[in-house]
């Protein structure tokens, strides 16, 4: 029997009726089999003292078969690691986890380091690139090591006016990240890469490629005029 046939069985005579505790659970039942229509989601989700519940609310979202209309709605209600969990789950729609990834970010501002570094180490790649941008060096440093982030993202991050010493910093003595050659290319373009560091990451590419950097490279004049220089020496 689906839950809204159970509300609104006429129940006998004499016959308690059912607690919301009750037909929560009832629901999260029906919830987990993954061949419930999307009508029968809808009914739940419109369900009256069901539909307020945080474990109910989540597995609306997760679910596979809930419509665009009856999600999307219900995401900016979710707790801060609900939304990490609907943005990471497989079965969940591109556009719903985008959703949820932008009402995650819309929140960061307020949200507790310690929250903040649970969502670096743990949350989907777009949320870890928000937080290499973090005035935290640890949050920063954690979102670094997110197995979810990707190349391209340290890239936007460290080419970026705003992107900070500590950044620009960390990702050129990164074990993993330093040696790619593209995010090297990135750091010849950001404004403050160390200067040791700039030397290093022009010698390991051709004269001519140096040259094409450097030609929209923010770095100081200085810098630029010393890696020159050791170009040439290398010529």
């Amino acid at each position: 029997m689906t839950l809204s046939a159970s509300i609104t069985e006429a129940q006998p005579a004499g016959t308690p009726k059912p607690t919301s505790s009750g037909t929560e659970r009832e629901a999260l039942s029906l919830l987990k089999d993954s061949a419930l229509s999307g009508e029968e989601i809808e009914r739940i989700s419109k369900t009256p003292g069901v539909n307020r519940g945080r474990k109910i609310r989540l597995a609306i979202c997760t679910h596979p078969h809930t419509p665009r209309y009856v999600s999307i709605p219900l995401i900016r209600h979710l707790f801060t690691f609900d939304l990490m969990r609907v943005a990471l789950t497989p079965a969940v729609p591109a556009d719903v986890k985008i959703a949820a990834e932008e009402s995650l970010i819309n929140r960061m501002e307020t949200l507790p380091e310690g929250e903040k570094l649970s969502l670096a180490k743990r949350a989907s790649g777009r949320v870890a690139a928000v937080l290499l941008l973090d005035r935290e060096a640890r949050v920063m440093r954690t979102a670094l090591e997110n197995p979810r982030l990707t190349e391209g993202a340290i890239i936007k991050s460290v080419i970026r006016f705003d992107a900070s010493a500590a950044l620009i910093g960390a990702v050129c003595n990164h074990s993993k990240w330093s040696v790619r050659r593209d995010i090297r290319i990135a750091l010849l373009r950001a404004e403050k890469t160390p200067l040791v560091r700039a030397l290093e990451f022009a010698r390991s590419l051709s004269p001519p490629q140096v040259m094409e950097v450097l030609n929209v490279s923010r770095l100081p004049p200085g810098v630029k005029a010393l890696v020159l220089q050791d170009l040439e020496r290398r010529a």
